[in-house]
């Protein structure tokens, strides 16, 4: 049974109506998963979310030899994970809008479905190159631009398909997967603890909230209970990486908008963020986290209250020139607008969500950590544009300032890990709000107390499928903006 879920075991036939329940009550999907919990059996989890300060549920199908119903047409948001379920675990979902291979590209023909445990190590998967699924668009004055995957400066790969006329984009398409690493299958037979050094890489910008989300999975089926300190400190981590996290988006934004002194001065504030991570030994925050807690101790020093006080007024007097800067807000509002209804039947996520008025934040709604203990203002928006997304993510800026100076005010003394064993076939799930939005994991272990299946759903995964919807009918000119409003990773999509 998988911890921190209410579970329920679904016939194929319930899960439609199951879902149609789900949404009515005003419920949402959140990832469905598949994997092969014996040799030859295969089994479909759905996550469902009821609503606010309401226990997850998890629903579980057997499969067979038969397919799957689709729930795509009906609840939007998991068209990727099912697409993605049929690309790695070979189970077949009839009736899908956009039927076509997701992580795939054209031309691979794996001997068997990927996450299959038997899959061959040794054996590549064979490819022959094949033209990629494109939409037909008639019109001789209609443009097609393939733009990528290798693109300018340190952009990670991935390729985007526009058809255009003018500067108008009637389509949009984008194609990522180039760099999937498979993550998911790498976990496969590693302990617990060596699991969070693997969690830590799947996004290099998002190494603590993929730790806390694989550790507090780990710690759900193990039962442990972490110590009152070590929760207080990965509220701290966590914080900290908001914020770099959120400061190099701007300095991104103030570059597309051709602001080059507000892209040189909001990388400047990241890099004195990651500064500031010297107290953990890390500008990237790794190898402290483990499943029961912290690897060791730290001590934050009374002068760590006094600089987070300096920065914060230097970060404020920024966010006030960009906000008072015509042309950088020219240039965002209007731009991409994401309204509610899309943003929630899409699957929106984190600040992309807020922006469009969906009131919705782990650390509040699914308290973790320490912040139970602590008020977690959530901004929104309705504009759902781009201004909208950067005004959401300045305003939780000065929330994680507030969070960190209440935080070393009040930190508690005492240990800082528990033991942590895995017992046989022991599973659970655990999640943190990531600087881009919720960020879950799921994990399966197997009889020896190994990892069996490890599944992530990453913000990027759903922000990247959203994301295209406020592409269409708007203006090539726009598209980078558009693009760095968003802040998605395309390395926490492949992973």
């Amino acid at each position: 049974m998988m911890r921190n879920t209410e579970e329920r075991r679904l016939t194929v036939a319930e899960l439609l109506p199951a879902c149609e329940e789900l949404l009515a009550r005003g419920g949402r999907m959140s990832m469905a998963w598949g994997w092969f919990p014996g040799s030859t059996a295969r089994e479909v989890c759905y996550l469902a979310a009821p609503g606010p300060r309401r226990p997850f549920i998890l629903w579980r199908c057997g499969v067979t030899h038969e397919t799957l119903p689709s729930l795509a047409a009906r609840a939007p948001a998991l068209s990727w994970h099912e697409r993605e379920i049929s690309d790695l675990c070979g189970i077949p979902f009839s009736g899908h809008p956009k039927g076509h291979p997701l992580i795939l590209h054209a031309g691979a023909e794996p001997v068997m479905p990927p996450l299959n445990p038997a899959y061959p190590r040794e054996v590549g998967m064979p490819f022959t190159r094949r033209r990629a699924h494109a939409p037909e668009v008639a019109g001789s004055d209609i443009q097609e631009l393939p733009f990528g995957p290798v693109r300018a400066d340190v952009m990670e790969s991935a390729q985007f398909l526009f058809f255009y006329l003018g500067e108008h984009i009637l389509h949009y398409l984008p194609r990522l997967f180039f760099k999937h690493r498979g993550m998911e299958k790498r976990f496969a037979g590693l302990s617990a603890e060596l699991g969070v050094v693997l969690a830590e890489r799947v996004s290099g910008v998002g190494s603590v909230a993929h730790a806390l989300a694989y550790c507090q999975a780990v710690e759900a089926a193990c039962r442990c209970e972490v110590p009152p300190r070590a929760r207080w400190l990965r509220v701290l981590m966590a914080e900290l990486e908001r914020l770099y996290n959120h400061l190099h988006y701007f300095g991104h934004l103030a570059d597309t908008t051709t602001l080059k002194v507000g892209q040189a001065e909001g990388k400047l504030l990241e890099e004195r963020v990651k500064q500031i991570h010297a107290v953990t030994g890390s500008r990237f925050l790794r190898n402290l986290l483990v499943p029961g807690g912290l690897r060791c101790d730290i001590h934050p020093c009374a002068e760590l209250a006094a600089e987070l006080g300096r920065l914060q007024k230097d970060v404020n007097a920024y966010l006030k020139q960009l906000a008072h800067t015509g042309s950088y807000l020219d240039r965002l509002i209007t731009t991409g607008v994401l309204d509610r209804e899309m943003a929630l039947a899409q699957g929106a996520t984190g600040p992309v969500a807020r922006a469009s008025g969906l009131d919705e934040d782990v650390r509040r709604d699914h308290a973790y950590a320490a912040y139970a203990d602590m008020d977690v203002r959530v901004p929104l928006r309705t504009a759902g544009d781009a201004n909208a997304r950067a005004e959401v993510r300045a305003e939780e800026i000065e929330v994680s300032f507030a969070l960190m100076l209440r935080l070393l005010a009040r930190l508690p003394a005492g240990e800082v890990r528990a033991a942590c064993q895995p017992a046989a076939s022991a599973e659970g799930l655990g999640w943190s709000e990531s600087p881009r939005g919720a960020l879950f994991y799921a994990v399966h272990f197997d009889e020896q107390g190994k990892l069996a299946r490890v599944k992530i759903r990453s913000p990027s995964f759903s922000n990247w499928r959203v994301f295209q919807y406020t592409v269409r009918d708007s203006n090539m000119m726009d598209y980078a903006i558009n693009e760095a409003s968003f802040g998605l990773t395309i390395a926490g999509c492949d992973r």
